[in-house]
């Protein structure tokens, strides 16, 4: 059988279970903590029956202790899966450089379904909510979301030359959009329709879906003969794959060394800043917004279709513009759209919102792209694995602050975390600039630009 050079339905299929299982989890989250702390049976809020404003009501003051004890649920399920997911993320992305990428692939797709079939299992028998931090964990054992992206954008690196690096990689980030989108948008109507049970179980099944085609169709991007991995063995192999973050750098001029630590910040500091839209539900389920099940995944859907949009600007943009202006148009972007949900008290603004940030999805896929053409072919895969860890880091980092800061301005001032959001994208602008004005007198391009063509 002809195996596909094409590993975006494997990002399609697995970006389409996580997200809905991402929505559901949120949801089912707030209403056993609600069913908790009220005493009382979640209303299904079809007419914001269920979204108490008056501020002198015992119940709204419950909702209030809603919001933030699911704010830091929340934030404990990024916290605790973190040491072995980014122990794990790491290990893959560096094994896959010497023995290939399908293994880095196919092992998160397991851990995904593994967990999905817990999810189910938590719905239907109504365990303790507290058993979905140990599912989390045990699906990150396996790699998780960060390692799958990580080596993703490595096979695209594998098969793409230099000119297409950055198309290929927004291509990966608008399938992760629009597949997500697809996933929240429908999870609210068969929310209504079948429940919470349903749902998990369909997600397995695309979890299951995906794992036959990554072990039946999908063919490697790096050919590796079985006597090649079988010549280092045991402790070897594992100081092997842990040195490949000190074979990146020390390989490198000092010029290339300077422009990717600091594409790494500037990385890490726009995906610490983007980690507020994990507070969208919580907001949009709080008063004044009071949304329902069916608006949730419309907002939702709205939000990730800028990943379509981010697709076409970065198409459109990469024919006239260098990377860096392309990267500062999206933040810009995002900032906008940040301080404007700050002030969104209506459904129509919170929708605006996400026209405001039509170009937000542009900067990460077209700064992994400018890094990937610092580094030899040779070296994608310990490269996407430091990006990878470091989107782990920077994701864990920013549950801890924005959740914290949600729960500590929920009752006075809501909005305060996207204020804040807004604020700090102050960091990577300023790298960035620093980059554009920065000329080194060396050069460091063209040996890669050259060798890439070769391979």
């Amino acid at each position: 059988m002809k195996r596909l050079f094409l590993v975006e339905p494997v990002v399609a299929l697995y970006t389409l279970a996580v997200m809905v299982d991402f929505i559901l989890l949120q949801q089912y989250i707030y209403r056993r903590i609600w069913e908790k702390e009220t005493n009382s049976s979640y209303i299904e809020n079809k007419s914001n029956f269920s979204c108490y404003q008056n501020h002198s009501d015992p119940v709204y003051m419950k909702q209030q202790v809603v919001q933030r004890i699911s704010s830091h649920f929340f934030m404990y399920m990024t916290l605790i899966p973190f040491i072995p997911g980014i122990i794990v993320t790491f290990t893959l992305g560096t094994y896959s450089d010497h023995y290939g990428r399908r293994l880095s692939l196919l092992l998160p797709t397991i851990g995904a379904l593994l967990a999905s079939l817990g999810f189910l299992a938590v719905t239907y028998f109504s365990w303790p909510i507290y058993v979905i931090l140990i599912l989390v964990t045990l699906s990150t054992c396996f790699g998780g979301f960060t390692a799958l992206f990580g080596a993703s954008f490595a096979y695209v690196a594998d098969i793409s030359s230099s000119k297409q690096k950055n198309m290929r990689m927004a291509l990966l980030d608008m399938i992760l959009g629009v597949m997500g989108g697809i996933g929240v948008l429908s999870s609210g109507y068969l929310l209504s329709a079948v429940g919470f049970t349903w749902l998990f179980l369909i997600t397995s099944l695309i979890n299951f879906a995906n794992m036959v085609y990554i072990i039946f169709f999908l063919e490697e991007s790096i050919q590796v003969s079985r006597d090649e991995q079988n010549q280092v063995l045991g402790c070897d192999k594992f100081r092997e794959i842990l040195s490949g973050i000190v074979i990146l750098y020390t390989s490198s001029s000092f010029s290339k060394r300077v422009r990717i630590s600091m594409l790494l910040i500037a990385f890490s500091a726009i995906i610490l800043e983007y980690g507020v839209e994990g507070l969208f539900t919580l907001y949009e389920l709080n008063t004044p917004l009071c949304w329902n099940e069916i608006l949730i995944g419309y907002g939702s859907a709205a939000g990730l279709v800028t990943f379509l949009t981010s697709f076409l600007g970065v198409t459109l943009f990469s024919r006239y513009l260098q990377d860096h202006y392309i990267v500062l148009i999206g933040i810009l972007s995002f900032a906008g759209g940040m301080i404007m949900a700050n002030f969104a008290t209506t459904t129509l603004l919170m929708f605006l919102v996400r026209l405001v940030c039509i170009f937000a999805a542009m900067p990460l896929p077209v700064l992994r792209s400018m890094m990937s053409k610092l580094v030899l072919p040779k070296d994608q895969g310990v490269l996407f694995a430091c990006v990878a860890c470091l989107e782990s880091l920077s994701g864990t980092i920013s549950s801890i602050i924005f959740n914290n800061v949600y729960a500590a301005t929920v009752e006075g001032f809501a909005g305060f975390s996207f204020l804040l959001a807004a604020c700090l994208c102050i960091i990577p602008v300023c790298i960035l600039c620093f980059l554009l004005w920065w000329k080194p007198q060396e050069e460091d391009y063209t040996g890669l630009i050259t060798n890439e063509g070769s391979h």
